[in-house]
């Protein structure tokens, strides 16, 4: 058996060309849609992603500002710097990009930012919506993970689903999401402290693999028939790899995805949507 294999790139344009139409709308009303990101330091694969969200959004109709900061800027600076996004009238939605140096704060950063303007769906606020099953921002990459999910008809209803990574980012977001209503999941999170991995990895209907660790799933995680889903992105070399080993697993799984062309795309169209819905809702309050 080979698996099948679960590209982002046409689950990504049907959601990208869903938001240039909401976009479009808002333009027929006179009101203009921006999205903004802000970059710290010269990590380069940081700088390929942003660039390739802001490629995604100008295609989309939405206005595109890219801010940036030297890598050994103060921590008031990147307060300074969000404070003037909150105020900005032309952002709708903007994020900072992960992870920000070493020596800056990362809960102060994320907590500093309107949960009005929280494209990336991460502050305390819109989680906090997310976990009560209120409207909010959602998370872009779990978010892109389902929508992927229900892309290619597979369900989670009823099956178990283990995630392998616990960040803020993606695993514990997610297994709420998949938990909630419509996705009806058993979820079982694991991470490096979790006795047993191996036999839990393969007792797994769906396997997202998001640990940040190149190459730490393989064959024997995974079970005959399972999905498995790998968000994992570590630039090694030239180009970019999984957290899976994709040439052992394709030959087990009944469906992959591929690192790069998988979640990324739809991570980048969750955030777009985003920014839209946040335009919206701040049209709304309006009248």
């Amino acid at each position: 058996m080979t698996a099948r294999i679960l590209t982002g790139k046409e689950p990504a344009a049907v959601q990208r060309a869903e938001v240039a139409g909401r976009v479009g709308g808002l333009a027929a009303d006179g009101i203009g849609v921006g999205l903004a990101t802000l970059l710290i330091g010269d990590d380069e694969p940081s700088a390929v992603y942003v660039g390739m969200k802001h490629k995604a959004a100008v295609k989309a109709g939405i206005k595109s500002i890219d801010r940036r900061l030297n890598s050994d800027v103060s921590q008031s600076d990147v307060d300074a710097a969000i404070d003037e996004l909150n105020a900005d009238p032309a952002v709708n939605g903007y994020i900072v990009q992960l992870p920000i140096p070493a020596h800056l704060d990362t809960d102060r950063t994320i907590l500093r930012i309107d949960p009005n303007k929280d494209a990336d769906g991460l502050h305390p606020v819109n989680l906090g919506r997310m976990l009560l099953g209120l409207p909010a921002p959602r998370p872009a990459t779990p978010s892109g993970i389902l929508r992927l999910l229900d892309h290619y008809q597979i369900t989670a209803a009823g099956k178990h689903v283990v995630i392998i990574g616990r960040s803020g980012l993606v695993g514990r977001p997610l297994s709420v999401m998949l938990s909630q209503r419509p996705h009806n999941a058993t979820v079982t999170v694991t991470h490096s402290a979790t006795k047993d991995l191996t036999e839990l990895a393969r007792s797994a209907d769906i396997l997202v693999v998001a640990a940040g660790s190149p190459g730490l799933v393989g064959a024997d995680h995974v079970a005959p028939g399972a999905v498995v889903i790998d968000v994992g992105t570590t630039k090694i070399g030239a180009g970019l790899v999984g957290d899976v080993r994709f040439d052992e697993i394709v030959e087990i799984a009944s469906a992959i995805t591929p690192v790069p062309g998988g979640i990324g795309p739809m991570t980048i169209a969750g955030l777009l949507a985003n920014t839209v819905i946040l335009a919206e809702r701040t049209q709304e309050d309006k009248t």
